[in-house]
C-alpha cells in the first residue's frame, strides 16, 4: 500500500500565470489530464480518496472517483496557501510591484503567512497518517502545489532539496511509502500525460 499524493489538473489561470482564487475550476486541457491520471490510478488498488476543498482539486478527484467508484473525502486543511487580497492578480502586475509572494518573510494581506501554511500542512499529515494507519489499499491525496512541496520537504524521508520550495506539475503523481520512514518511492511523475504538463505558477 502506498500515499499517492497527487497535484490538481491545469486551470486557466494556471496557464494564464494569475494567482487563483478558492473557486478556480480546471480548462478543458485540465479535464483532460485528470481522465489520464484517473485511468493511470485505477489500475491501483485504490481503497480512499482524501481531497483539498478546493474546486481545482475536488475536479481532480471527481475523475478519479468516477474511473474507480471510489468516495472522496474532503480535506479543507489541504487546501493551497492563502494569497488573501492578490487572489485573482497576474504574477506579472506582482513582478512589476516588486511583490515576492514566495519570499519567506512575505505575509500577504488577509492571507497566510508561510508559517501559518506550514502549520496547517502539518496538521493535514497528522490526519493523513491517521488514515493511512486504517487504509487497506493505496490511499489518494489530490492537493495543491505548495501543499504537495511543504510535505515532501518536512515529512518524507526523501533525498530533495531542502530549500525553497519544490515545483509540482499538474496531475502530478508522487508515490510514497505508508509507514515509517515514509520514503518518497516516485516524485512529481507526469508519464500519464501525453506532454508536459503547462503550468507556469505554483499554485
Amino acid at each position: 500500500m502506498t500515499l499517492l499524493l497527487i497535484r490538481h489538473g491545469e486551470t486557466a489561470l494556471n496557464a494564464g500565470r494569475v494567482v487563483q482564487p478558492p473557486d478556480t475550476p480546471l480548462s478543458e486541457v485540465g479535464i483532460a489530464q485528470a481522465a489520464r491520471l484517473a485511468k493511470r490510478v485505477a489500475k491501483r488498488g485504490l481503497q480512499r480518496i482524501v481531497a483539498s476543498d478546493l474546486k481545482r482539486a475536488h475536479m481532480t478527484a471527481d475523475a478519479i472517483q468516477a474511473a474507480t467508484g471510489v468516495a472522496i473525502e474532503l480535506e479543507p486543511s489541504l487546501q493551497e496557501r492563502n494569497f488573501g487580497d492578490w487572489r485573482g492578480t497576474p504574477y506579472t502586475e506582482l513582478e512589476a510591484r516588486k511583490i515576492d509572494l514566495f519570499a519567506d518573510d512575505y505575509e500577504p494581506p488577509g492571507g497566510e503567512s508561510w508559517a501559518a501554511f506550514h502549520r496547517r500542512v502539518d496538521s493535514a499529515w497528522q490526519t493523513l497518517r491517521a488514515l493511512a494507519m486504517t487504509t487497506n489499499g493505496d490511499l489518494a491525496i489530490v492537493t495543491h502545489g505548495l501543499v504537495c512541496s511543504s510535505l515532501v520537504q518536512r515529512h518524507l524521508g526523501s533525498d530533495v532539496a531542502k530549500e525553497g520550495f519544490l515545483r509540482f506539475d499538474n496531475t502530478s503523481l508522487t508515490e510514497i511509502e505508508s509507514a515509517e520512514p515514509w520514503r518518497v518511492l516516485l516524485l512529481n511523475c507526469t508519464a500519464h500525460l501525453d506532454g508536459p504538463a503547462r503550468d507556469s505558477a505554483p499554485a
